[in-house]
Formats: structure tokens, C-alpha cells, sequence
């Protein structure tokens, strides 16, 4: 479906319409899971768990059967998503070590600082991942620039992924509980002298790592990355979920009013490994620790939905559910995650997974539910979470200054089917094109399976074209069958991404 551009004009006369017809201006919250797959909640009937709060959101909301991160790994796709910007654009938009610098520059207009700038007091709880700093930071002073210096009025959150140093939580940029008298010293570089490592003191470690995962051991579970110091500020794995979320209902209620809106950035750190479910849901699942976290997630959403019931803002309030990249197993640690997986199924249909160019990658579980305002409904509509800036600007009567990010206002409310016309998706730094139901993946060095996660990347040798309408598993490349539709994608990508960088090859069909 072409897509008809509003413009920036339109778009805020559709939000004044909007605000004038006696509506005020709702809240927001973005409940963001990592490493969530397509099959994952039993609303999208791929798989096997039983998700009842999530599909609350999903069935009775805008379920979108093609919903899209911008990229198949995290931080690109948490940047995407609180800029309204391509991720390839930005060449230190990939997976960040807990040492990275600020990867928003402080500059720049972000989906919370527009709401700022519109009466929203804003907030993060969760994973941040997109850097702190600008290198070199003291874990141990006021750590600045971070996401109170990109729009958001509070903020507590851990600084990159629950498998990486510092395993501490930040408060408004202060290290939460931290004694000033046993700092705090992380590297990824070198072990500090004398620090355990989980090759050097395997029996220390309670949590059996598979790779990647083996350097500092916090509640013994090795990590990428070395620390010392901050024992009073590390945090408890089992209790992460439970200790987000009365971050996140503390958040709501002393916010909940209808004189002032809020928007809440409520990132999650489930599936994601290292997979620490409390004692109330370990073997809950029969499938595991991924299977136990994700039911963990399930009940966490359910207890801040009640809080928004009670807040009696539920009915003002806009919920966009999603995930930040497709799914993986083994990512790291041995937890059974392959053993007991059974017949559930976390990517559904699709093909490929977690870094991965095919559909598993970057299609993620994705609705938009508002009770009262978004009837029940399906769409298949390609929507992505970069238009979430541009479609929430038009729903305020703000202008988002995000050009990659579209208005899909009304798809986003179930009034419209109006979706983009192309997306460039990316997959650790690599990029293809989907167009209308087409997809093509451009010829990429490298191999085609990475072997430790055990997850199709969409390496090849020679270009890739799917119909996913006809194919949606991505069995059968039709390039060579279909040379004129590949010229077309091929063209259109070009265009879109530019040559430098795209790894476009000359196109050779025979």
C-alpha cells in the first residue's frame, strides 16, 4: 500500500482536532520486553505459554501482525524508538558495553523531550542500554549526560543489560545505595587484581556459563565485563522484576492526574538473559528459566495494569506493548532453554531469530491498546516503532522532527489500514528492505548460521527475495525468478540507504 505523506501542518491540525473535540491529552506508556518473540504471547497463537496479560493488551487493543523493531539486536532499536530515526544512520547504534558513552546526543529531539515540550512529565524505569556518560564515566559522582539530559523528567534504570557490568541501578543519575567508602571500578577491558573471574574461580559461579559470559561474578552469576567495589549498591537478580515494577507504580501514582499527562518508559529486562526468576515462578513454566521470566513479565504487566485501575486512569491512558528485537535460546548461559523448550514455538512462523536479518529478527509482538478509544481489532498493516514518534506528535498536535518516522496516527487507533510503504530493517549493522510484501536481503559476507545461538542470520552469497504473503517462513528466494522485482527493491534500497555502507553487490542474475 503507497503511503500518503501528512504533513507536518496537517499533522498538528489532526492533533488540535483531536484535543478540541473534549479529549484531553492521555497518557502514555511504552511497556518495552527484550528479546520477546513474535510467538511468544499466546495472543499471536504461535506458541505454547500462556501469556492472559499481555494478550489483555494484544486482543484488546490493536493487534499488529506485522509490527516491526527497527533492528534485530537492542540498543539500535531503543534508540530508534525514542528518536523516530533509522539506526544505520547513526554508526554507534549496536550492541553498547556498559562503559559506552551516551549514544543520544543530548541535542537531539527525542519522542520524550517532545512530550516535555507539550505538558508531559516523563519517565524511565528499566533497561536503559543506550550509554551513560561521555566515556570514561565515575560510578561514583552524578553521571551526566544520560536520560535526564534527553527528556526525561525521572529516571531509574540499569545502565545496560542484566548479563553486564555494573550490576547496580541508577536513580536520576546517583547510584543507587552506593557507599562512598567502597567505590565503584568497572572495565571491559582488564580484570581488576584479585577480582574473581568465572574463569578463575568456576566454583564460585552458580550459574553455568556457555560463552561470552565470563568475567566479574555477581550473586554468582559471571558477566560480560569487570567490576569492583559498590557491594551495597549491586543489585538482586531474583528481585529485579519485582523491584521495577513498584518503581513503575510509584511512578504512576504520583502522577495520576488528569490535569497533567505522563508518559512512562516502562522497559523491561525479560527474556534477556541472565534468566533470574523470583522462587514464586521458578518451574512455573515447565520449560525452563526463559519460560518462567516471561510468565514473571506476564504477571509483572498484569500488576501494573491494576495500578493504572486504580490510579482510575486506565481509560486515559495509551499502552503501546512491544519488544525490542525477536527471540533466542541460548544466549549465553546453560539454562535448558533449548532442552525444555517442547513444542512452544518463540518465533511463531518466522524464520531466523535475535540477530538475524530474516522475519524472526525484527517482527515482534506489537499492539496499541487504550480502553474506550482503540476498539478490538487485528491489523495487518506494516507499522513500525520508529513512526511511534511522528503518530504520538500528531496525536497531541506536535511536530516530531524525526523525519524517518511516519504518522500513522490513525492506523495506531484502528481507524485506518494506512501503512508504510518500505522499512530498512537492520541486524548488527547490517541492513534489507521490506517492501509492501516483499522483503529482499542484499548479498552479505559471513556465516550463515551463528553456531553458539544456534539462529539463521541471513548471510548469503547471493541476493535473497521473499514473498512473505505466499511464504511468511522465507522458504523459497524468488530473486532469480523474479530479476525485474529485485531491481525494483534493489533500486528502492539504494535509494533509501544510500551505497555506502549497503553492501550492495552488482546484480549478476543468470
Amino acid at each position: 500500500m503507497k503511503i500518503t505523506h501528512i504533513s507536518s501542518l496537517a499533522c498538528l491540525l489532526l492533533g488540535v482536532l483531536f484535543l478540541s473535540c473534549g479529549q484531553a491529552k492521555p497518557n502514555i506508556v511504552f511497556i518495552y520486553l527484550d528479546d520477546l518473540g513474535y510467538g511468544d504471547v499466546s495472543a499471536y497463537e504461535a506458541g505454547s505459554l500462556e501469556t492472559p496479560n499481555m494478550d489483555r493488551l494484544v486482543n484488546g487493543g490493536v493487534k499488529f501482525t506485522n509490527g516491526y523493531a527497527s533492528s534485530a539486536t537492542c540498543s539500535p532499536s531503543r534508540y530508534a524508538i525514542l528518536t523516530g530515526t533509522y539506526p544505520w544512520r547513526n554508526e554507534n547504534a549496536k550492541i553498547l558495553p556498559g562503559t559506552a558513552p551516551l549514544l543520544i546526543d543530548a541535542a537531539q529531539y527525542t519522542l520524550p523531550r517532545m512530550l516535555q515540550d507539550h505538558g508531559y512529565t516523563t519517565g524511565i524505569v528499566g533497561k536503559w542500554h543506550l550509554g551513560l556518560g561521555s566515556g570514561d564515566v565515575n560510578w561514583n559522582e552524578e553521571i551526566s549526560p544520560g536520560p535526564n539530559q534527553v527528556g526525561f523528567d525521572y529516571s531509574y534504570i540499569l545502565a545496560a543489560t542484566q548479563d553486564r557490568v555494573p550490576t547496580v541501578y541508577i536513580e536520576d543519575g546517583q547510584v543507587v545505595n552506593l557507599d562512598p567508602n567502597d567505590p565503584i571500578e568497572v572495565s571491559y577491558e582488564e580484570n581488576f587484581p584479585g577480582e574473581p573471574t568465572a574463569i578463575d574461580n568456576p566454583e564460585l559461579v552458580e550459574m553455568k556459563w556457555h560463552h561470552g559470559h565470563n568475567n566479574s561474578i555477581i550473586n554468582g552469576v559471571p558477566r560480560i565485563g569487570f567490576m569492583k567495589g559498590g557491594d551495597a549498591a549491586k543489585w538482586s537478580d531474583v528481585d529485579m522484576a519485582d523491584h521495577f515494577l513498584e518503581k513503575a507504580q510509584r511512578f504512576v501514582r504520583e502522577n495520576a492526574t488528569l490535569d497533567q499527562p505522563f508518559f512512562l518508559y516502562y522497559a523491561l529486562q525479560q527474556p534477556h538473559v541472565p534468566r533470574t526468576p523470583h522462587p514464586r515462578f521458578e518451574g512455573k513454566s515447565g520449560m525452563g528459566p526463559r519460560g518462567d521470566v516471561i510468565l514473571e513479565a506476564d504477571w509483572v504487566i498484569g500488576e501494573f495494569m491494576k495500578t493504572l485501575e486504580e490510579s482510575e486512569i486506565l481509560e486515559h491512558s495509551l499502552i503501546v506493548f512491544s519488544s525490542d528485537n525477536g527471540p533466542v535460546l541460548n544466549d549465553g548461559y546453560y539454562d535448558k532453554a533449548v532442552e525444555k523448550l517442547g513444542d512452544h514455538t518463540p518465533t511463531g512462523p518466522l524464520r531466523g531469530g535475535k540477530y538475524s536479518l530474516f522475519e524472526a529478527g525484527t517482527r515482534v509482538p506489537f499492539a496499541t491498546y487504550w480502553k474506550g478509544s482503540i476498539d478490538p481489532g487485528v491489523s495487518d498493516a506494516l507499522v513500525t516503532q520508529i513512526d511511534l514518534m511522528a503518530s504520538i506528535g500528531a496525536l497531541i498536535g506536535a511536530e516530531a522532527k524525526a523525519p524517518d518516522s511516519q504518522n500513522l496516527w490513525e492506523t495506531f487507533m484502528g481507524k485506518s489500514q494506512k501503512e508504510r510503504s518500505e522499512f530498512i530493517l537492520e541486524a548488527t549493522t547490517k541492513t534489507a528492505l521490506r517492501e509492501g510484501d516483499w522483503v529482499m536481503i542484499p548479498p552479505y559476507p559471513g556465516p550463515a548460521v551463528q553456531h553458539q545461538v544456534n539462529i539463521e542470520l541471513g548471510n548469503a552469497e547471493e541476493y535473497q527475495l521473499y514473498h512473505l504473503e505466499e511464504d511468511i517462513g522465507q522458504q523459497h528466494n524468488l530473486a532469480k525468478r523474479n530479476p525485474e522485482k529485485l531491481r525494483e527493491m534493489i533500486k528502492k534500497f539504494e535509494e533509501i540507504r544510500g551505497t555506502s555502507g549497503s553492501r550492495i553487490q552488482p546484480l549478476e542474475l543468470k
